[in-house]
């Protein structure tokens, strides 16, 4: 396996996500989870990482409870770098239904704490289902009912749909979804094509229908291959309003506006913003449950987060939370928000709008 790693390695890759990794070793007489075989042998993995690659990263699959997936990280520096943190996957998508942060509340307060240079590496989709097995029996019912009305929506224990189907393929609903993603506590994920919001194909078998081609553009095979169509692994989503035609990157390119352009707002002002990959984490009292506000904060940068959850326009006050702090600018508008009798702003924030607030000094 080592061997194999190096190929990888020496190819450039920057690192590996390692599948199912409480299961990794099998013996005799247990459930095979969590054994200390598992651990001694990523121990040696880590070793081999460090010694010879030391700017590669190791990512942990493992769908437990944060407290659960905590050995995995070892000391910091001797087993996986990052872990996927899946509780708090279902819980964005609870949260939204029900305009109510309460969800997201619940899961933070029960996540570890992680080693110097470790990270939660957090996500809204991937290329399996939506998995339900870190909620309760109800929960996952409600979720079914609201998000997976047609039982062939289901698989497992989960949901077999992608992100903008899922959200209605409402771009507000996308995007706030996108805000939370990237300003929460740990690295976010994207799964291809949710950030132009790509449809799926619920007719394919099993979790094949959020895996089609990348939609690239409106031509044949949506840009994605040359070969015959019927040559192709999984067939185009070409019908309907999500088809290759008028969903792809090309067109969205030229929008600025779009969908796509928006995410790479995102990723641009999160990497211009060092609090929302260090940052501390502290939640912001609000008048409601259906505003989900919340201050990042790394050395010098100070950032404030607000996310309508609701249809309906809610208003909220924030009060600048350091003595220092001289001004406020809405870092996707560029404008200086008004700060009344030196310390509050108020806000009137329409529905699913979001805003990422940069605190300044002067």
């Amino acid at each position: 396996m080592l061997d194999v790693m190096r190929f990888w390695l020496d190819l450039g890759v920057d690192g590996f996500r390692a599948d199912a990794v409480p299961y990794l070793f099998e013996r005799e007489g247990t459930n095979c989870e969590n054994l200390p075989e598992t651990h001694a042998y990523l121990k040696e993995v880590r070793r081999f990482l460090n010694e010879n690659y030391p700017h590669r990263i190791l990512l942990a699959e493992a769908n437990q409870w944060p407290e659960d997936v905590l050995p995995y990280f070892g000391d910091g520096s001797d087993e996986f770098h990052m872990g996927f943190h899946f509780p708090l996957m279902p819980r964005i998508f609870m949260a939204l239904r029900k305009a109510d942060r309460s969800p997201l509340t619940w899961v933070l307060e029960r996540t570890p704490a992680l080693p110097p240079g470790c990270q939660w590496c957090t996500f809204l989709r991937n290329h399996d289902e939506l998995t339900l097995e870190m909620v309760t029996d109800d929960d996952r019912q409600w979720m079914w009912r609201e998000y997976a009305p047609q039982p062939c929506m289901r698989l497992n224990l989960g949901i077999r749909r992608r992100l903008a189907p899922l959200l209605d393929n409402d771009q507000r609903k996308i995007e706030l979804a996108n805000s939370l993603l990237f300003t929460l506590p740990g690295s976010p994920t994207l799964y291809y094509g949710d950030e132009i919001g790509m449809g799926d194909n619920i007719r394919l078998p099993d979790r094949n229908g959020v895996r089609t081609p990348m939609q690239w553009n409106g031509g044949p095979n949506a840009g994605f291959s040359q070969a015959p169509p019927d040559k192709l692994y999984a067939p185009l989503i070409s019908n309907g309003e999500y088809a290759s035609s008028k969903v792809n990157v090309e067109s969205q390119k030229a929008n600025p506006t779009s969908l796509l352009n928006r995410i790479r707002g995102m990723v641009m002002l999160r990497k211009q913003n060092p609090a929302f990959g260090w940052g501390d984490f502290k939640w912001v009292d609000c008048p409601t449950n259906a505003v989900a506000a919340y201050l990042r904060s790394y050395q010098k940068d100070h950032l404030w987060v607000i996310n309508n959850l609701s249809a309906t326009t809610r208003s909220v006050e924030l009060r600048l939370p350091y003595a220092s702090a001289r001004s406020a600018v809405d870092l996707f508008a560029g404008e200086e928000l008004p700060v009344l009798d030196g310390a509050r702003i108020p806000l009137a924030m329409r529905s699913y709008q979001y805003r990422w607030v940069k605190l300044n000094k002067d």
